[in-house]
């Protein structure tokens, strides 16, 4: 019996890779030197395509497999997959949620405590031999007992404010409503006002186009001078050349991010700028969640071409 036929739009490790092609007949678009060319080829026989949040599936995508029934997203982000043309066309989508939703939380909060604290410089003043030659390392910021704000209460939100009760913070998050299960936290609806009230403010926003540059100068000048960004979402919810410009006048104090418009070729202006944490989208990087999110993936795709329920449609 012949497997069904998948397009694979980037790479993954060679755990995933393994039994996803013993389980169906892949199609590595990410190894074509021409991609329409492989595209015109094979797209007719593809009915599902298994991709990466950051990779999505776009309309030309979708327009060249008329026989595309699924689309299947390794992360939980699904905003660079075309969810109208899906509509149209009766494709259903899928992603990995829940299983990165712990690894994510607690890299936002390194990254917070990294920050903050200047462990980046300060291992530097270590190794370059300025704590020998010149004393001790530069003062920098408590976390304890601070403000938080946590822009988007979801999985990933409620996970990180979590574990910042633990450093006794003040939290207040924001989003569409109040949560029940946050009873204890205040909500305030505004993102500026949210902004004005804490001294970090976590994004933690599902990407849409409401909330493209959500975080963009208002917010930035409300949280201030003294006040961190931390975005562990999407790049289109922070305003970049906003960011940037209030980075660089010192309208806002810090930043720490994971993830960049046009990602791994972000922006250079932000290498210039030492008051920026900068990590590779990394936040789901353990091999613990990957090896989930492979699986999920696949018991998606599993499930779909035996007819039954997926288990994380998000359409």
């Amino acid at each position: 019996m012949s497997k069904p036929i998948i397009l694979q739009v980037g790479p993954y490790p060679e755990w995933d890779q393994v039994p996803l092609d013993h389980g169906f007949d892949v199609m590595r678009l990410f190894e074509a030197k021409d991609r329409d060319r492989f595209l015109a080829e094979v797209g007719a026989d593809v009915r599902a395509i298994a991709t990466r949040g950051e990779l999505g599936a776009n309309l030309a995508m979708i327009e060249a497999c008329p026989n595309l029934e699924l689309i299947c997203v390794y992360g939980v982000g699904y905003d660079a997959v075309d969810l109208k043309a899906c509509a149209e066309r009766g494709i259903r989508v899928t992603n990995t949620p829940d299983v990165l939703t712990q690894d994510v939380a607690d890299l936002g909060v390194a990254m917070m405590l990294c920050q903050s604290r200047g462990m980046i410089g300060a291992e530097t003043w270590v190794r370059d031999g300025s704590w020998a030659r010149e004393g001790l390392y530069p003062l920098k910021r408590r976390v304890f007992g601070r403000k938080a704000g946590i822009l988007g209460l979801g999985r990933i939100g409620y996970a990180v404010g979590k574990r910042l009760a633990g450093f006794g913070m003040d939290i207040a998050y924001s989003g569409i409503a109040a949560k029940d299960h946050a009873p204890d936290w205040t909500f305030i609806a505004d993102p500026v006002a949210l902004a004005t009230h804490a001294d970090f403010l976590f994004v933690t926003l599902a990407a849409s186009a409401a909330t493209r540059h959500i975080v963009g100068r208002e917010v930035l000048n409300a949280l201030g001078p003294d006040g961190m960004v931390i975005n562990i979402s999407r790049a289109a919810n922070i305003d970049e050349d906003a960011l940037i410009a209030a980075l660089s006048s010192g309208s806002l104090g810090a930043a720490a991010l994971d993830v960049f418009e046009g990602e791994p070729a972000l922006d250079p202006r932000f290498l210039e700028l030492d008051n920026v944490l900068l990590q590779p989208h990394h936040a789901s990087g353990t091999i613990e969640t990957r090896k989930a999110m492979g699986q999920l993936l696949r018991d998606n795709l599993t499930a779909h071409f035996a007819g039954r329920d997926l288990l994380t449609a998000v359409n």
